[in-house]
């Protein structure tokens, strides 16, 4: 019989599509960039390669802004702090349109960045001290739409609006939307603040933010091969050495910025970190892998590429109306391991596609792909937090907005490498459609050992969420 859980409230459901429409912006903007680069650089008289600056300063200041979220937001206020990091970073998108170079544009994209940081770990943690338990899943599954579609759906608008009117409005498209979210904070987002938000870990807050920044660092550059992997490989270990200091002082501090007895909740434990990870970075791998395959493996043009990437894309929406009854009927850990499986399976069936493969069997795997891709996606997100006692829960907002762009460029940065690596085993200088059926079978294997690493869930995990297997 199917678990009905009760409505969610009004206000509860208004907070979280408030919070949602700011990630929406934030990961929508980061996705369409990509597309544009080239006619930017035009612009501004540069070579194409000089414009993915714009990417990699954006990440630089949000990784190093990130740790100090909820700080700052039980010291002023989530309703301060939200809204103002929207206000922030509407006007650095107007900052973006109206750039007259290079530099400018540059400063723009860095305030951007650092306002992005403290929109996505205190919007989480607005909705998670809103929704009670019995409500967290519905709540959970309409704040994480936008890191499903925005993602997808953001290269193919880019193109788009660069093609028919000019790049400067993907940046423009930013200020309708944030002025009416910061109305809407304003109005409706409560004031969350702690009484006593106790002293700032200034030392904390450097070393988490200075390791976030190196690690980050070196796996956007090795994603763009703009360095030899010896140097990518050393600063991704300065940032892994200087992480282990943190972690070491955020041990021994008696007010650390981080608390980390987060990690000693079963559940926020395993879907941040080992088997999240695992999951995380194949589906961030697949949007990555898609359009190079359709594009360069089969010599496809690039809107016949974005139409089948919307077939993807269109799985991840229909997931979206599923998942809840589903989490609610089977919980956590079922749906976890054979959702699991089944999207490292598609993702490794990408690697049998070829050109002649036909439309009635290619669109049903990209739509398999999409929906387990939005049930696990949702899933973690909700599992992550589900047993979390209050007091924590600003910190897990915090570290899991730290921990996800940290996967989702892994993913990209692992494809990339394959890729990289199978051409250069076939001593190539330019991809085949067989280098990429390494990197489909890799990424997608890394999946179905995340699907299965969560048979190590309790049976009862997360219950008081999913209404599913709570004891009698």
């Amino acid at each position: 019989m199917w678990f009905r859980p009760s409505p969610l409230p009004r206000d509860t459901r208004l907070v979280a599509l408030i919070v949602a429409s700011a990630f929406f912006m934030q990961t929508l903007d980061s996705a369409i960039l990509t597309t544009s680069l080239p006619q930017m650089a035009q612009t501004f008289g540069v070579r194409p390669v000089e414009m993915s600056a714009a990417i990699t300063v954006y990440l630089l200041c949000n990784a190093a802004l990130i740790p100090v979220a909820a700080w700052l937001a039980e010291r002023f206020g989530a309703r301060v702090v939200l809204g103002g990091a929207i206000a922030l970073f509407t006007l650095a998108s107007v900052g973006c349109a109206l750039a007259p170079g290079v530099g400018s544009f540059l400063v723009a994209r860095a305030v951007q960045g650092g306002a992005g940081a403290l929109m996505m770990p205190v919007g989480r943690m607005v909705v998670l001290r809103q929704a009670e338990k019995r409500h967290l899943l519905e709540a959970t599954a309409l704040i994480t739409w936008p890191g499903l579609i925005g993602p997808v759906i953001g290269p193919v608008l880019g193109g788009a609006i660069t093609a028919w009117l000019d790049w400067r409005w993907n940046f423009w498209i930013n200020l309708p939307i944030g002025l009416v979210g910061v109305w809407l904070v304003r109005r409706h987002i409560p004031d969350v603040r702690a009484r006593e938000p106790g002293a700032f870990d200034h030392r904390g807050a450097l070393l988490t933010g200075a390791a976030l920044v190196c690690v980050m660092l070196g796996l956007e550059v090795a994603s763009q091969q703009q360095l030899p992997w010896a140097w990518t490989l050393a600063l991704i270990a300065v940032g892994l050495a200087i992480g282990a200091v943190a972690l070491r002082h955020l041990q021994r501090h008696p007010r650390p910025l981080l608390n980390l007895a987060v990690f000693r909740v079963p559940t926020f434990a395993l879907c941040s970190l080992s088997a999240g990870t695992c999951s995380r970075v194949a589906i961030a791998a697949t949007p990555f892998l898609l359009p190079l395959l359709f594009q360069v493996g089969f010599g496809w043009s690039a809107a016949a590429s974005g139409s089948l990437v919307m077939a993807y894309f269109a799985g991840n929406l229909a997931m979206k109306s599923v998942t809840t009854p589903v989490l609610r009927r089977f919980g956590f850990r079922p749906v976890l391991v054979a959702n699991g499986v089944a999207l490292g399976a598609s993702v490794m069936a990408c690697s049998l596609l070829g050109p002649d493969t036909p439309l009635w069997l290619l669109l049903p795997l990209l739509v398999l792909a999409g929906l387990t891709r939005s049930m696990q996606f949702t899933s973690l997100n909700t599992l992550s937090f589900a047993d979390l006692e209050d007091r924590l829960r600003g910190t897990a907002a915090t570290i899991s907005s730290m921990l996800h762009p940290i996967n989702a460029m892994l993913g990209t940065a692992l494809a990339a490498g394959l890729l990289n690596l199978a051409m250069a085993a076939s001593d190539r200088t330019t991809l085949a459609l067989a280098d990429f059926r390494w990197a489909f079978l890799l990424c997608g294997g890394l999946g179905v050992a995340g699907g299965l690493a969560y048979l190590r869930l309790h049976p009862q995990a997360g219950h008081e969420v999913s209404g599913r297997g709570a004891p009698a």
